[in-house]
């Protein structure tokens, strides 16, 4: 007697591709696919209060730029798969600042970024706490809470790390702009201010739109229009610069680059110093609140420390004329094609988020979009 065998269902197997950068139509899509019920300027508020934690907590510990401009990317491109509404920007924040000391190698123990948020979110805790270095001793709290916000971290790790498919390839634009501002005999001050720039770059998602070379260019030449604006007497070397990147020429082939990109993301840094500048202009004293929420909202309207880019010089009307006079002398924008040929967004879906410390079936994570990566 024949008796039928029952076969299992073979194991769930898939993959997903590494995009090291998005075209600006991919990004807004994404973007406006987590959103949510957000609307575009509360989501930017949420972007600058997670930047902002992501800068003050790096510097407190210490931190290389490369790490703090790090998490701030991997904040941006986690939130371009996954809601906002389903996570707090700080634990994201965490988690992708202790990715971020993984990929440059100066790593912290969950414990140690944990102890020094506490302090940045929960000021009276550290009057309370005896270590000297100001911070708050995590071995005098409920261990029931750390142990559950570090676990929360280490989750949230294993999704920022799908969302880079395990790839810890990060190149930074700092160095470029040393070399590009001597390449263009960039005065020291005005290669100082295009550094300023790069970072506050990060609190964008420039870098994740244009490579490293491209996003130090167009620092250059937003410093040397911020520079030489209005100012007929100003920095000699700005106004080279500035009409020179300006313009068409060979520095384009030269530096794999277009005009027209160096405009885009100069828009893109005179949108964040205008709002930069309306913030600080009506803000007469600090906001940062005594106690703020221990799982603070989206839609808080108490963030923990307020937007504020690291540049802001110039006030809003200047940066709005700025604004205007490059507007009406730019260049066409050509049309951007995606790296690969499916919709990223595709390759994450929600479900993820309900797989937290588990492992379903077989995934494959490629380092490259699809089209670009062998497969086997």
């Amino acid at each position: 007697m024949n008796q039928s065998r029952v076969q299992s269902p073979a194991p769930h197997s898939s993959s997903k591709f590494f995009h090291p950068y998005f075209t600006p139509a991919e990004t807004e899509y994404l973007s406006e696919k987590q959103r949510g019920k957000l609307s575009v300027t509360q989501e930017e508020r949420v972007r600058q209060n997670a930047c902002n934690f992501i800068d003050t907590l790096g510097a407190r510990v210490g931190f290389p730029r490369r790490t703090i401009a790090t998490a701030q990317n991997l904040y941006h491109r986690f939130h371009l798969f996954f809601p906002r509404k389903d996570f707090n920007y700080v634990e994201v924040s965490l988690a992708a600042l202790y990715v971020s000391t993984k990929m440059h190698d100066t790593l912290k123990k969950t414990r140690e970024l944990l102890a020094v948020s506490y302090a940045i979110r929960f000021p009276e805790l550290v009057a309370k706490s005896k270590h000297p270095a100001g911070i708050v001793d995590v071995d005098s709290m409920d261990p029931t809470i750390v142990e559950n916000d570090r676990q929360r971290v280490l989750s949230i790790e294993r999704l920022l790390l799908e969302t880079i498919c395990f790839n810890f390839t990060s190149r930074m634009p700092f160095p470029y702009v040393i070399k590009l501002g001597k390449a263009f005999g960039a005065s020291k001050q005005l290669t100082k201010l295009a550094w300023r720039l790069t970072i506050d770059c990060h609190r964008t998602l420039v870098p994740l739109q244009f490579p490293p070379h491209i996003v130090a260019l167009a620092a250059l030449y937003s410093a040397a229009l911020l520079s030489s604006f209005e100012q007929p007497d100003g920095d000699k070397s700005a106004h080279e610069i500035a009409e020179a990147l300006g313009r068409n020429g060979d520095w384009e082939e030269k530096y794999q680059v277009q005009v027209d990109d160096l405009e885009a993301i100069a828009h893109t840094l005179l949108d964040m110093l205008i709002q930069g500048a309306q913030t600080q202009t009506l803000n007469t004293s600090p906001r940062t609140p005594s106690s703020p929420s221990t799982n603070p909202s989206p839609r808080t309207s108490h963030p923990l420390v307020e937007p504020q880019p690291s540049t802001i010089q110039w006030n809003t009307d200047q940066l709005i004329r700025l604004k205007i006079a490059l507007r009406a002398a730019e260049h066409p924008q050509r049309q951007r094609q995606p790296l690969g040929s499916a919709d990223p967004s595709a390759l994450y879906s929600g479900d993820d988020i309900d797989l937290l410390g588990r492992s379903e079936g077989t995934v494959r994570f490629l380092f490259g979009p699809p089209g670009t990566s062998d497969d086997f």
